[in-house]
């Protein structure tokens, strides 16, 4: 999957964008929309907490990390056991699995209160009231739900296409 974004002039360029992806069979779920606090968006999707924050990245760091202590631990922990213990495979895999869990966990907390740093070049815009439109296409879509936005309406400006979506859109 690419995430598609673009930046029309208001809700009503938005909202006739929305319907014409709809239109194209692009489902609801992969449509985010984000706009100025307190703008009205009425009945379109609008961006949640996966899409506005860091929360995906930083879940996706802290499972490497957590995961990544967890095992050298747990490889500690057989090489070195505490007194009277025998400790084997499990141990390590235990120990791996509860740091990726943890990282995730704790990763996810900070991430999610954080504003999303591939929106921050989008905030001027949207601050003046332009509306920011997320689409999430398979790779084989992205020029062509490219073009049907530009031809349906040309007053919504293409900025850029993420190469790589997340692991959890």
């Amino acid at each position: 999957m690419r995430r598609i974004y673009f930046l029309v002039p208001g809700v009503a360029s938005a909202k006739a964008i929305v319907d014409a992806l709809l239109l194209a069979r692009i489902e609801e779920r992969h449509i985010h929309i984000v706009a100025r606090e307190g703008t009205a968006l009425e009945d379109l999707p609008e961006a949640g907490v996966a899409q506005r924050s860091d929360l995906i990245p930083a879940l996706e760091k802290g499972v490497a990390a957590g995961g990544i202590t967890g095992l050298l631990a747990g490889a500690l922990a057989v090489t070195f056991p505490p007194a009277g213990l025998v400790l084997g495979g499990g141990a390590v895999l235990g120990l791996a699995l509860f740091g990726a869990g943890f990282g995730a966990w704790m990763s996810g907390m900070v991430g999610a209160g954080l504003p999303s740093g591939r929106l921050e070049k989008f905030e001027a815009a949207i601050e003046a009231g332009q509306v920011l439109i997320m689409i999430d296409v398979p790779r084989d879509r992205v020029e062509a739900t490219e073009a049907l936005v530009r031809q349906h309406h040309p007053e919504a400006e293409l900025e850029g296409t993420e190469p790589n979506m997340p692991l959890f859109p």
